[in-house]
């Protein structure tokens, strides 16, 4: 158990860098038992990259089992708000649900739906970047990596500007259950903006049931009327998701990628030199520092990794952070080389519950970042920020800068 004297996700050391802790593991054996969190570790990228694709494993078990029957306790009743919203989207459901919301979900959010946003997506990324230059800086947070992609999901589902003030906090509560061992303070906040934002979403659809628009609600609206239909509850749940996992890796991304880059000059100096390098910066600073750090998956049939069974009702978390840093893939993976061309990260996930947001995040990501580096071409940071306490969804409280 010694290896885990560095691996301790409450540790802000830790989680400050756990990349010198993801090395021992991987070094240490290609799936550990970790008894705090009650889950097996899969810290290598091939191993990550399977599983992912592996049916044996699912985001849920209640399509096959009881709890009881699983072995595991029920959730506690009064967290029942979070859990109703969270386990009726794709993201948390297997097949056959996961394949027929994903199907429909994915006519309304077609490649031609995406490739229409990007006038969108750039010229709000001027705006806002014109903004913190025209103020000499600001908050890179809070002034362009969250306004940006928040207001495009938002757009995407017909949500107005004056109602969208609330949505990355609801956010930010409902992803703070996605962490390790959730405190109840945690919870209950959870459960507070599950309730407010699953009434926020039935008013909207009750009105684009009305009125329908040009947006994705109404499209998953049009769906439900097909042979093929979402219900009303698996339409609440698609639209949080949708708008939940439509920001906060790309929020994420931004601000990481940002203070890597200023902790790399030589790397910074090269992409202002060359511009072009921003699509292979992308898929870099996604790789070097995961916004995602950990994916779960509950055993649902009996697996075996490397001569180690791990029973169905066990838990495996995969590490996609030590996943994208396996120097069995990447050359020199602790090194942040945005030339990079080979770079088969896993950010977006693998599989049926691969990213559908994934073109949108590439889009946005290489707007705010041309934006940047067309007009803020001395952004500097001001302070070292400080990052958030979470472990599994990774990011900063705030990143300073000035032009």
């Amino acid at each position: 158990m010694a290896v885990f004297d560095s691996f301790d996700p409450w540790d802000p050391a830790f989680v400050a860098d756990p990349y010198p802790a993801y090395a021992e593991l991987r070094a240490r054996g290609r799936v550990l038992y970790y008894e705090p969190s009650d889950q097996w570790l899969v810290p290598h990228h091939a191993d990550v990259s399977a599983l992912l694709r592996d049916r044996r494993l699912g985001r849920t078990y209640v399509h096959r089992f009881t709890h009881e029957e699983f072995g595991r306790t029920p959730p506690p009743p009064e967290h029942e708000p979070f859990h109703t919203l969270n386990d009726h989207g794709m993201l948390d459901l297997e097949p056959p649900d996961h394949t027929r919301i994903r199907r429909l979900v994915s006519k309304a959010f077609t490649p031609r739906t995406v490739e229409r946003l990007k006038p969108y997506v750039r010229s709000l990324a001027e705006e806002l970047v014109g903004d913190l230059v025209a103020a000499g800086g600001g908050d890179l947070l809070t002034d362009v990596a969250e306004p940006l992609p928040v207001a495009v999901i938002a757009e995407m589902l017909g949500i107005p500007e004056s109602d969208r003030a609330p949505l990355r906090p609801w956010s930010a509560d409902i992803c703070g259950m996605y962490e390790l061992n959730p405190s109840e303070e945690t919870a209950a906040r959870a459960v507070r903006a599950s309730l407010e934002f699953s009434e926020y979403l039935r008013t909207l659809i009750a009105a684009r049931r009305k009125t329908p628009g040009d947006d994705l609600v109404s499209a998953l609206i049009a769906a439900h009327d097909e042979d093929d239909r979402l219900t009303e509850q698996e339409m609440v749940s698609t639209c949080a998701l949708l708008l939940n996992a439509g920001h906060e890796a790309t929020v994420n991304t931004t601000v990481n990628g940002w203070w890597a880059l200023f902790r790399d000059p030589a790397q910074l100096a090269a992409l202002r030199a060359d511009h072009s390098l921003v699509p292979t910066a992308v898929e870099e600073l996604m790789r070097y520092d995961t916004p995602l750090q950990l994916f779960e998956r509950w055993v649902l049939d009996e697996i075996e990794i490397d001569g180690t069974t791990i029973p169905r009702g066990a838990e495996v978390a995969m590490l996609f952070g030590s996943a994208n840093h396996d120097p069995v893939v990447f050359t020199a993976p602790d090194r942040l080389d945005l030339a990079r061309r080979d770079n088969p990260h896993i950010s977006f996930s693998a599989g049926i519950h691969y990213c559908i947001g994934a073109p949108l995040a590439r889009i946005e990501l290489a707007a705010s970042m041309t934006a940047l580096l067309e007009h803020a071409p001395t952004l500097r940071p001001t302070a070292e920020p400080e990052r958030t306490p979470n472990f599994v969804i990774r990011g900063l409280k705030g990143l300073a800068v000035e032009v």
